[in-house]
């Protein structure tokens, strides 16, 4: 898996799934819509501004709140390429690899509109702009390979089809 190197966007501690993508929002099927929303609650200019590869260093407990997969999808679909954050809440953490978006649980030293670059397979972030450097446990083969496909269900799909369907018939 290649490098993730984006501008960084700081949040706060406890970000909830209703600041990522309120309630009201979730009616539509229209990720474009979706991601039209995202993080408005926190900062409203967000999902203009955000590109393709930013990444978002957060506090504490990010994604916590409500389960709902809409809040990794927007954020994805928004163009965030990966979240940093001291700790996540589970469901939105398991939510995340299962949409494809990395999050990576570390203290990063960052401010907003600093370059990043995230290494998952050797377990290294650096600050691009001040030249730091953190070192995180790096990602197993098997979560790289979920994240490398998109996600979850996409990485089930292109194994499957690699391996074949096989129907076993019992006696």
């Amino acid at each position: 898996m290649e490098k993730i190197v984006g501008k960084v966007w700081k949040v706060r501690d406890s970000i909830d799934t209703d600041v990522i993508i309120a309630g009201r929002y979730l009616r539509t099927f229209s990720l474009d819509e979706l991601s039209s929303h995202v993080m408005e609650a926190e900062d409203p200019e967000f999902a203009e501004k955000v590109q393709k590869g930013d990444i978002i260093v957060a506090g504490w407990n990010f994604g916590c709140g409500s389960s709902r997969e809409q809040a990794p999808v927007a954020l994805k679909h928004a163009g965030v390429s990966a979240i940093i954050a001291k700790s996540f809440a589970r469901i939105f953490y398991r939510n995340a690899i299962n949409v494809g978006l990395p999050v990576i649980t570390a203290d990063v030293e960052a401010v907003k509109g600093e370059m990043m670059s995230v290494d998952l397979e050797n377990g290294i972030i650096e600050n691009i702009s001040t030249t730091k450097k953190f070192k995180i446990k790096p990602f197993n083969q098997f979560m790289l390979d979920i994240l490398k496909n998109g996600g979850l269900v996409k990485h089930h799909l292109k194994k499957k089809n690699k391996i074949g369907d096989f129907n076993i018939k019992s006696s």
